[in-house]
């Protein structure tokens, strides 16, 4: 409202001139300035004219504007404020009344702010005290006259903040002003509301005391001053009125009453004070002062509105205001005109701090401002995402702590779309924190925590499915920055962790076992597990009060206590491979408090029902407030006798699981040797109790007995500590006398093994085991067992026991097998039998244990003992456990041979008829499979008889002849048989047998061997019978069958040949071959070239190289140079190596096969012709220019060394070649060439889950992979160490040729 001076140009200076001797009017020289122009100003002639009001308005206007322009000049500003300064202040000051002329009026306050610039302090305070002698006559007046004199006089005092004013004349004044104010005119209004503003602030004295003329108008300018801003309609009057009430409120002037107690002076008559003043109630003041605001809280002026809403915030923010006036606010709405002023507000900062703070104050009222709280709610959701975005902004705070009062006080208030909103900036808010985006203080966090918790006991939020997933990243978020802060602001973590806690509450509410629920759960225990707990382990020393470890142990209790949930036990679980009872007792020792130990307690009880089942641990949260928090002194309590004391014993048996539980996960709460001793102790004590009584029966016992044997077992392992031999005495007795129960506790495996390596409990552990083989066979129950990572183990820990060795187990497991056959009943001898099996096909290297222990005998009492009572399932387990001991035990551990020709006559009783009777059964072909492995073993000398047994009967070898004949009789249906049918699967069967029994024959009845009547027949007499196939048959079989017929007999035909090759080599001319009749195997080996399986092309390859080698020198070259064929094959190879773009797909793929038969025909003694046109020098260079080491395999280096001992390679090649192989040398140590081995193949010979399948599968496996005693090249496998073998050979033959 007040003008600002306005800044005029000037001329650059002018040489000084001589001030003129007089003027016109003939005035001293002293009172004329000359100014740069040249001309001249009379002071006295200026005075004269601007003090005569009826002088012409425009000859003061120009005077005024040219005394103004002067004043910028510096050598007529200089002269004029050294010698002049005060000589116009009277006139000009008699101007601002005597003209009414606003533009005189401007021009004269401009020029007079002009001279207070004047380096003279004193121009100004004349001014002021001019002005103020002129307001405070008594012969004042009021009219638009002192208009402008007022606004003069409140620039002047606007001017110099920092100047006090005494003015003389200050009551007179102020009643002046007093009087002035009760005018109906607005303008004057301002302008004495803003003199008294800058008078109240500006005048007082240097102590800060106000002047005591001043007391006496507290009361009249404060009814005066809310009477004109009730009724003022102009904002600049608004302005001014609430500055000036903000100066009273500052100098705490709004009450009389306090006015009066504490600015009383000596010098100044409180009495005449207390008798001129009217008291003013709280009541009406608080009244009067809502009314007024109201219309500066709808002005459309922003700046107003946040004067008002300062004005209020300052005095409801005072230490004298009291609640009742607080409220008087709240129900003249205050409260709704803020909210309306932030709903307008646009987000505008200023607005938003100035409602937000004053908001705040009236939430304390809190049953008055409920109600209007959740009117005005809704205006809070837009400023939420405003201060949510601005690190500390200064009303964020208050802003969350009203959302939460509306949350938590108003919950109905809050729609689902408010639901979503408000979440999404906490979780916003708390993102940006954590990731460093954005600060928070910790009250701001604390209130996120509430508001969030407030939030989940809404209504509103049911069916919000995001809602879940939002409270799940808040919890997270919050934990993760009260970790990170944790050395700054220690109490956030109490915030957090109770956010977690009914985040977790909150997950078991309506509709818990929704996707979204259960991942909040498993959010929290992920976090629990992966931050809290490791964060709790480490900084537990740093924690200086209890209230934080005692929080989190609620936590962890709260969400143990659902233990139906999966992630509860896993939760669990991690608790106690963390050593958590150690670290529990930890705990203790520093907050040793009831609370502490409670909580502690109860997680221990928890836990206990976790791993043992619900209520088993009862005991312990019973005795809770009477256990010990030192676990010695839990030992301790085992001292005692509790016979006739209920509640000992109930400790003590609180003090036993604790022990146990702990055990089980490796975390040793005590010494070892002092734990042994407390129990022994117990045991010695308490041995009545334990033999007669019930204070250790059921699992109680089981727990008990695991426990001794554990620590037992732990003494044993050291070797230091000592144990009672009367204790252990007892022990064994309460097991052979109670019902102990091994599969109704959890053990550990120490404990396990250390029962099992005590010989005087054989009796019990038998029984133990039967059950458990009942139950394993059931599928029904399991033995949980420690192991690594405290899996639930069944099978499995009897499995590695079984392998150890050290223990009676195996032992016991053969005698039970042994005694199934005589005591017990059909269903047990399958459930041990199985069992078994499961054993030996976890670990194979059982077989051997239970080999030495006699299993075979037990197994051929079994067959004796029953016979052919047994139902087919039985015997078919019975069966599978045989040919599970075979196809895993080592031969040197079958040493026994007699029970083992038993069980194969018992086989061969039961295949035969059974084979005539119903065909081939899945119990037949398994027997004809572990008859195949005996033969199998019997190579390394084992099972002798029992492998002459087989070889040798009569009725095997009418089976296995008429299955042959039967196979080759279908001559080309046979191929179209399905493999997964019963025949193929018997041939399969029978073809495994035939070829374990050419070698076992080999081995252990070499005599009865005649490889002329195998290889052609004719006119040979036959020899004794055993178990054979014919060559022709074989062919027959190779020909027509699928892939599995064809690998077997391509198998048995390459150990034929190689038997017959070793037999050539060490006897010449004993065997005579029919050219018609090798031709025929020729052609059928030569189809087979380039069969799809590349085994059965590799074997059929050898066998061909060796055929070519039989034929007779004179007869080979004419042979083999008609022989078409193996041309085709060698042009083929020689052009898929050196041009590979030409070759045939397929060629590309059996490359190998026919390198061993261009290999053959390079070792004939004089080289074919055509082979030496093939193999010529561009065709090599070719070869060896298309060579690269990725391409490079083991049968083309031996093709290559081949043809550099036969001279068709040259230097050049030599060294390409020898650049290649150090090339893959390099490639293979530096592990960056694949291994190109052969891949594992399966056959569909059964499904892959039937046992048939399975052994089928086996013994397939074991043909192939059989070594031959034929020539070099079949132990290729095209891996990198045969690579690396033939690329050492080609360098050693080069050497030599060097």
């Amino acid at each position: 409202m007040y003008f600002a001076t306005s800044q005029l140009p000037h001329s650059p200076p002018s040489p000084s001139l001589e001030p003129p001797l007089t003027c016109a009017q003939g005035h001293s020289s002293t009172m004329i300035i000359p100014t740069d122009e040249g001309g001249s100003i009379c002071l006295l002639c200026l005075s004269n004219l601007i003090s005569n009001p009826r002088s012409p308005t425009v000859h003061v206007s120009y005077a005024l504007s040219q005394l103004s322009i002067a004043l910028f000049q510096p050598s007529f500003r200089q002269t004029f404020f050294t010698f002049h300064s005060h000589f116009l202040i009277s006139p000009l000051v008699g101007v601002l009344s005597s003209f009414y002329d606003e533009p005189i009026a401007k021009q004269t306050m401009d020029l007079i702010m002009q001279l207070c610039e004047a380096p003279d302090c004193d121009v100004h305070a004349e001014f002021v005290a001019r002005l103020a002698d002129r307001l405070s006559s008594g012969s004042l007046a009021w009219s638009q006259r002192q208009l402008h004199s007022l606004h003069c006089l409140g620039l002047l005092l606007d001017y110099q903040k920092n100047h006090s004013y005494c003015l003389e004349e200050t009551d007179a004044l102020i009643f002046n002003l007093v009087s002035g104010l009760q005018l109906s005119s607005e303008d004057i209004q301002g302008e004495i509301l803003f003199v008294l503003y800058k008078l109240f602030l500006l005048n007082g004295s240097q102590d800060g005391e106000d002047p005591p003329s001043l007391f006496g108008h507290f009361s009249k300018l404060l009814d005066l001053a809310l009477a004109v801003l009730m009724k003022a309609q102009s904002d600049d009057v608004r302005l001014n009125c609430i500055a000036f009430l903000t100066v009273m409120m500052q100098r705490g002037f709004f009450q009389t009453t306090s006015i009066i107690g504490t600015r009383s002076r000596s010098s100044y008559d409180v009495d005449h004070l207390m008798e001129t003043n009217e008291q003013i109630s709280d009541g009406p003041l608080a009244i009067l002062f809502a009314e007024a605001v109201k219309g500066p809280l709808l002005s459309s002026d922003n700046q107003v509105q946040i004067a008002a809403l300062d004005l209020l915030y300052l005095y409801l923010s005072g230490k004298d205001v009291l609640e009742n006036e607080i409220q008087v606010f709240v129900e003249e709405n205050i409260a709704d005109y803020a909210f309306e002023v932030l709903r307008l507000s646009g987000c505008k900062d200023p607005t938003i701090k100035s409602c937000i703070q004053l908001l705040d104050i009236l939430a304390t009222a809190e049953q008055a401002f409920r109600q209007r709280l959740a009117i005005g709610f809704m205006a809070l959701i837009p400023v939420l995402h405003h201060v949510a975005e601005i690190p500390f902004h200064p009303v964020q705070t208050k802003t969350l702590r009203l959302i939460w009062n509306s949350v938590e006080n108003c919950p109905g208030v809050v729609s689902k779309s408010q639901v979503e909103e408000i979440s999404l900036s906490l979780t916003g808010m708390l993102k940006k924190n954590l990731d460093g985006e954005i600060g928070m203080l910790p009250e701001t966090l604390a209130l996120v925590c509430s508001i969030f918790v407030a939030l989940m006991k809404c209504s509103s939020t049911c069916g919000i499915s995001s809602f879940s997933l939002t409270i799940q990243d808040a919890s997270r978020n919050c934990i993760l920055t009260s970790l990170i802060n944790y050395g700054k602001y220690p109490g956030q973590l109490l915030n957090s962790l109770y956010l977690l806690k009914e985040a977790y509450s909150y997950s078991f509410g309506m509709n818990s076992s929704s996707s979204m629920n259960t991942d909040l759960r498993r959010s929290i225990i992920d976090v629990c597990k992966t931050h809290i707990l490791p964060w709790f382990m480490k900084s537990l020393h740093e924690m200086e009060d209890e209230d934080i470890p005692a929080a989190i142990l609620e936590n962890f209790y709260s969400i143990l206590l659902q233990d139906s949930e999966t992630e509860t036990k896993i939760f669990a679980n991690v608790l106690l491979t963390s050593s958590w009872f150690s670290f529990a007792y930890g705990c203790l020792g520093l907050f040793p408090s009831e609370k502490m130990k409670r909580n502690v307690y109860l997680i221990f009880s928890v836990m206990t029902d976790i791993i043992l089942g619900v209520d088993s641990a009862r005991c312990i949260s019973d005795a809770a407030p009477h256990l010990p928090s030192d676990p010695i002194d839990l030992l301790f309590l085992l001292g005692h006798k509790s016979s006739q004391n209920v509640e000992l014993s109930s400790r003590q048996l609180a003090v036993l699981l604790l022990l146990y539980i702990s055990s089980l996960y490796d975390d040793r709460i005590a010494d070892d040797k002092l734990v042994l001793a407390s129990l022994e102790q117990y045991i010695l004590l308490n041995s009545s109790e334990n033999m007669h009584g019930a204070s250790v029966l059921g699992i109680f016992m089981g727990i008990f007995i695991n426990l001794y044997a554990l620590y037992r077992g732990l003494a044993k392992v050291s070797y230091q500590i000592p144990y009672s031999p009367e204790a252990e005495r007892i022990v064994f007795h309460l097991l052979a006398e109670k019902g102990w129960d091994l599969l109704s506790t959890r053990i550990h495996v120490t404990s396990l093994k250390w029962l099992f390596q005590q010989e005087k409990i054989c009796n019990v552990l038998s029984a133990q085991i039967l059950k458990f083989c009942r139950c394993n066979c059931s599928t029904i129950n399991q033995i949980n067992i420690h192991g690594e990572a405290n899996q639930k183990i069944d099978v499995y820990v009897m499995t590695e026991l079984v392998a150890l060795g050290d223990n009676f187990l195996g032992m016991l497991m053969v005698f039970l097998l042994g005694e199934a056959g005589e005591q017990y009943s059909e269903y047990d001898i399958v459930s041990v039998v199985n069992t078994i099996k499961r054993i030996i096909e976890i670990s194979p290297s059982t077989s051997d244990q239970f080999c030495m222990h006699g299993i075979a005998t037990a197994i051929k009492n079994l067959y004796y003992k029953f016979g052919h009572s047994l139902s087919p399932d039985t015997f078919m387990s019975i069966s599978e456990l045989v040919s599970c001991i075979l196809q895993a035990v080592h031969s040197e551990f079958l040493s026994d041979d007699e029970p083992w020709v038993a069980i194969v006559v018992k086989i061969i009783d039961y295949l035969i008829p059974s084979v005539a009777a119903d065909g081939w059964t899945p119990g037949t072909l398994v027997s004809i499979g572990s008859l195949s492995m005996v033969l199998h073993h019997s190579v390394n000398q084992v099972m002798v008889e029992a492998s002459k047994t087989i070889i040798l009967s009569t009725h095997l070898l009418s089976l296995v002849n008429t299955t042959i004949a039967n196979a080759c009789s279908k001559g080309p249906s046979l191929v179209e048989q399905d493999e997964g049918t019963r025949s193929v699967e018997a041939l399969v069967f029978v073809l495994s047998l035939l070829f374990f029994s050419l070698r076992s024959a080999h081995a252990i009845l070499p005599g009865i061997m005649d490889f002329q009547y195998l290889l052609d027949p004719t006119n040979i007499p036959q020899p004794w019978p055993y178990i054979s196939i014919q060559c022709h048959d074989l062919c027959k079989l190779l020909h027509f069958g699928s892939i599995p017929i064809k690998l077997l007999s391509s198998q048995y035909l390459l150990e034929l040949f190689s038997g017959i090759e070793d037999e050539r080599s060490r006897k010449s001319d004993t065997l005579e071959f029919r050219t018609n009749y090798l031709s025929s195997i020729m052609a059928v080996l030569e189809g087979q070239l380039f069969s799809s399986d590349m085994s059965v092309a590799m074997n059929c390859s050898l066998c061909l190289s060796m055929l070519i080698g039989w034929q007779d020198v004179d007869t080979e070259v004419s042979a083999i140079q008609r022989n078409n064929w193996c041309r085709f094959i060698v042009e083929e190879l020689v052009i898929s190596l050196a041009a590979p773009s030409l070759a045939s797909k397929s060629f590309m793929i059996h490359h190998k096969p026919a390198i061993l038969i261009a290999v053959e025909l390079l070792r004939r003694k004089k080289v074919l012709q055509w082979m030496t046109s093939i193999f010529d020098e561009s065709c090599i260079f070719a070869i060896t220019r298309n060579i690269t080491n990725s391409n490079l395999s083991a049968e083309l280096v031996f093709l290559l060394r081949k043809l550099l001992n036969y001279g068709f390679l040259n230097d050049e090649q030599i060294a390409a070649l020898n650049q290649v192989f150090q090339e893959c040398r390099k490639c293979i140590y530096t592990d960056k060439l694949q291994n190109a081995g052969a891949e594992e193949k399966t056959w569909n010979v059964a499904a892959a889950s039937d046992y048939v399948g399975k052994v089928c599968q086996f013994l397939i496996s074991l043909v192939t992979t059989q070594p031959s005693s034929g020539m070099e090249s079949s132990r290729f496998q095209s891996g990198k160490r045969e690579l690396l073998e033939e690329i050492d050979l080609f360098s050693k033959c080069l050497m030599r040729e060097d």
